[in-house]
């Protein structure tokens, strides 16, 4: 009894780590996706559409040099095209929100309501109990997003925010829905096989969006390709794959909190590398959801699925 709660702790732990690591990688994603709209040109959607391809296609090359076999059964592909489908709506979602508005007021919504969600989710399917240090948590959460992010101000029209509100929450319900399917893996189908084909077929559902709307033409620099390919490695194959993993060992709800190291990371990236100044509110904001992210997982008590 006690070496299998030894074991299950253990899993539980290398679960959060892989989940800690994805939110600090998500976290450069919004570096590169700066710089590529900066420097490159390209719109923050075409930016979305070479992410989940290019990311999608480093995996699979690396499957098909190491000979893995490709998944089988109804089971498998079903849940590789509800991934990818799911995958082009939150990132195809919350950059139209981003162009609708800004990225603070689509950050804020999207991130904000992802935990609220699945907390929500959980608790309606009886999968854990809420309990008020939940509660607080999430709270704890929000309140430092929302102080580190910065509330949106003025000049946007009604519709145009309603417009930005509304595809940022079907942004957060796709990224619920891929963790809610990420927790309950398909038997024979590992996390960088789903993660490579699913990120492959989302791009290619992404790509005549994009090309009908912003267009994907940029000019094929050096820099640019090591930009889109700094991307599609770190922040998308790597940090994903990472939180598939994760998912085996750690509630979905903690694991949506622990991507608030996304905004985290990337705000502390902007201060050090792209001269921006958090100031006492962005700073405090930022202490505020590295406490939640620590506190989420001994908040929680069902750690695993």
């Amino acid at each position: 009894m006690h070496t299998s709660l030894a074991a299950a702790h253990r899993r539980s732990n290398t679960g959060l780590a892989c989940l800690v690591t994805s939110g600090v990688l998500w976290g450069t994603g919004g570096l590169f996706g700066s710089l590529l709209t900066t420097i490159v040109g390209l719109s923050p959607l075409a930016v979305a559409a070479y992410r989940l391809l290019l990311g999608g296609v480093i995996i699979a090359v690396f499957l098909i040099l190491a000979r893995r076999p490709l998944p089988r059964g109804r089971a498998a592909w079903t849940r590789l095209v509800l991934i990818a489908g799911l995958s082009a709506l939150f990132q195809g979602c919350y950059f139209g929100a981003v162009r609708l508005t800004s990225v603070s007021l689509a950050t804020l919504i999207t991130i904000a309501a992802g935990p609220v969600l699945m907390l929500a989710i959980e608790r309606i399917t009886g999968r854990c109990k809420v309990n008020r240090w939940m509660i607080a948590t999430i709270v704890l959460s929000l309140a430092g997003l929302a102080l580190l992010v910065g509330l949106p101000s003025g000049g946007f029209a009604v519709t145009a925010l309603f417009g930005s509100a509304g595809l940022s929450l079907l942004a957060a319900a796709g990224f619920v829905a891929v963790t809610l399917l990420g927790a309950r893996p398909v038997h024979a189908l590992d996390d960088l096989t789903t993660i490579g084909i699913s990120f492959t077929i989302g791009g290619l559902f992404l790509a005549p969006v994009v090309e009908m709307t912003t267009g994907l033409a940029f000019h094929p620099s050096l820099a640019a390709l090591g930009l889109l390919l700094g991307l599609a490695t770190a922040p998308t194959a790597v940090a994903y794959t990472l939180y598939f993993r994760g998912l085996r060992s750690v509630s979905a709800t903690v694991a949506t909190i622990v991507t608030l190291l996304e905004p985290l990371t990337a705000a502390v990236l902007g201060a050090f590398l792209l001269g921006d100044q958090l100031g006492i509110t962005g700073m405090t904001g930022a202490l505020m959801l590295a406490a939640a992210v620590v506190v989420a997982p001994k908040a929680h008590p069902s750690m695993a699925n």
